[in-house]
């Protein structure tokens, strides 16, 4: 593939100025991405830590809906970890999620890539047909966790916990999250803050080479092409923290970062470019 294709594939994937989301074109549809929403993080405090934090599950159903509204998508995709518990959600996080879809347009189809927090999702979101039971909404997929291609594929997606799947990886631009990338900034005087960050770059081929399941992806064997270009997503749940990439000796949460995208650039959620990420 030459360069301008590859340049007009990553222009189908635009950051929602100012919010942890993007869109994409992908085929005939217009599709809004966002990742780790963490339903029910609230109760998973209280429970796993024994910290009492009031729910912020209508502030967050409400700034997804603003961004439903805002973007006019065909098709919502979750790159993984919609609710928080691991196993089977508890009563506040499913109702959470049940409140949530009950509020989508009756049109609007749902693509859920299955994070590790995602436990037995599959089993009352979606049917065996993929569509949603007795939800107010279009069709509710759930794919695995390691990854689709979406449309003709342009873009893969997958969650991140995992190695993708070779489908994904043979797409132009791969966008994943589970990272929940963050910077560490301070100023002049020394006080610093923590802010979300987008990460992008190319892949770089050093740590898939040694996979047989990618043997005979072109771009690891010097294909004209190149690498994929990635697209790290923020966590759509500002609450959860993530991995302060800028900082050094921190533990990266997916199994192929940092190595994986060595010459990575940030940007903060309002498009401010900080350069690579590894020196902000």
């Amino acid at each position: 593939m030459s360069d301008e294709s590859r340049r007009r594939a990553v222009a189908r994937l635009e950051p929602v100025p100012g919010e942890p989301a993007a869109t994409a074109t992908v085929g005939s549809e217009r599709a809004l991405l966002v990742a780790d929403y963490h339903a029910g993080y609230e109760a998973g405090l209280r429970y796993e830590r024994g910290v009492d934090v009031p729910s912020r599950a209508p502030e967050r159903r409400e700034r997804l809906l603003a961004l439903l509204e805002r973007t006019s998508p065909d098709r919502l995709v979750v790159l993984g970890d919609l609710m928080h518990s691991i196993g089977d959600p508890g009563g506040a996080e499913r109702g959470e999620l049940e409140v949530l879809f009950e509020s989508f347009a009756p049109t609007l189809d749902v693509t859920v890539v299955k994070g590790n927090h995602d436990g037995l999702i599959e089993t009352w979101l979606a049917d065996d047909s993929g569509t949603g039971d007795d939800l107010e909404t279009g069709s509710v997929t759930i794919v695995p966790g390691d990854g689709i291609a979406l449309g003709d594929g342009d873009i893969g997606v997958c969650h991140g916990h995992t190695w993708p799947a070779t489908a994904a990886l043979e797409c132009d631009v791969l966008c994943f999250g589970h990272e929940h990338p963050c910077v560490r900034l301070e100023d002049e005087v020394g006080g610093s803050r923590v802010e979300r960050a987008w990460l992008r770059g190319r892949l770089d081929p050093t740590p898939f080479r040694d996979r047989s399941e990618y043997e005979g992806l072109s771009w690891l064997e010097g294909g004209d092409e190149g690498p994929p270009r990635a697209v790290v997503m923020p966590a759509f749940n500002d609450l959860v923290g993530g991995t302060w990439v800028n900082v050094p000796n921190q533990s990266f949460l997916s199994p192929f970062l940092p190595a994986g995208l060595a010459a990575g650039e940030a940007y903060l959620l309002d498009g401010t470019r900080l350069g690579p990420y590894r020196s902000v």
